[in-house]
C-alpha cells in the first residue's frame, strides 16, 4: 500500500480525533459551569425556565421558580449560569445601563433652538376645525333622500321574511 492509499484513512482518523476532542471540552466547561454553582446565583434550564438556585447538591439542584414554587432539577438540567445583571435583566426587566446620556423623544428639540420652537408655537395659535360643517339642506337632496328610503323599504318587502325555523316545507 502506498502513502496516496492511506492518505484518505489518516485525514478521516484526524478530524474525528479534533471533533471528539472539542466536543469533550465543551462537556468538561458545562461540568465546571454546573459545579461552580452557588445558592443565590440565577440560572436557565435546558428547558427555558429562569430561577434562582436553593441548594446544590451532589447530583441535583433546587430552584426557587417563585414565590413558594421551590424546584429539584438534576444538574445536567441546567442549561447555563447567569451572571446576576443578566439574570435581573431578563427575569425581572431591571436594566443597569452605564449611559448617563438621556436621547429625547422628540427629534424637533435636535434640529430647533428654543427661539424658533417659540415662533413656530406662536404662529400656529388658529384653531382648527376638525368637525363636520353643517349645510343648509336642498329641497332637491332632501327628494333624493325620500325616494332612496322608499327604494330601500320596497326592497325589503320583495325579499322573503326568515323565520325562526319553522317551514311548510318539507
Amino acid at each position: 500500500m502506498s502513502l496516496v492509499t492511506l492518505l484518505p484513512f489518516i485525514v478521516l482518523i484526524g478530524a474525528m480525533f479534533l471533533m471528539t476532542r472539542s466536543a469533550k471540552k465543551k462537556q468538561q466547561q458545562a461540568a465546571t459551569m454546573r459545579n461552580e454553582m452557588q445558592p443565590g446565583s440565577g440560572v436557565r434550564t435546558i428547558g427555558g425556565m429562569y430561577a434562582t438556585v436553593k441548594e446544590v447538591g451532589e447530583d441535583t439542584v433546587l430552584v426557587d421558580a417563585g414565590p413558594g414554587v421551590e424546584l429539584l432539577f438534576a444538574k445536567n438540567a441546567i442549561g447555563a449560569v447567569l451572571s446576576d445583571d443578566e439574570y435581573n435583566r431578563i427575569v425581572h426587566g431591571i436594566e443597569h445601563d452605564l449611559k448617563t446620556d438621556v436621547v429625547p423623544d422628540d427629534a424637533s428639540s435636535l434640529t430647533e433652538t428654543d427661539e424658533s420652537a417659540d415662533d413656530a408655537a406662536a404662529s400656529d395659535d388658529k384653531p382648527v376645525d376638525l368637525g363636520k360643517k353643517d349645510e343648509p339642506a336642498d329641497e332637491a337632496a332632501s327628494a333624493d333622500e325620500a325616494e332612496t328610503s322608499e327604494a330601500a323599504e320596497a326592497k325589503t318587502d320583495d325579499a322573503p321574511k326568515k323565520t325562526d325555523g319553522d317551514s311548510d316545507a318539507k
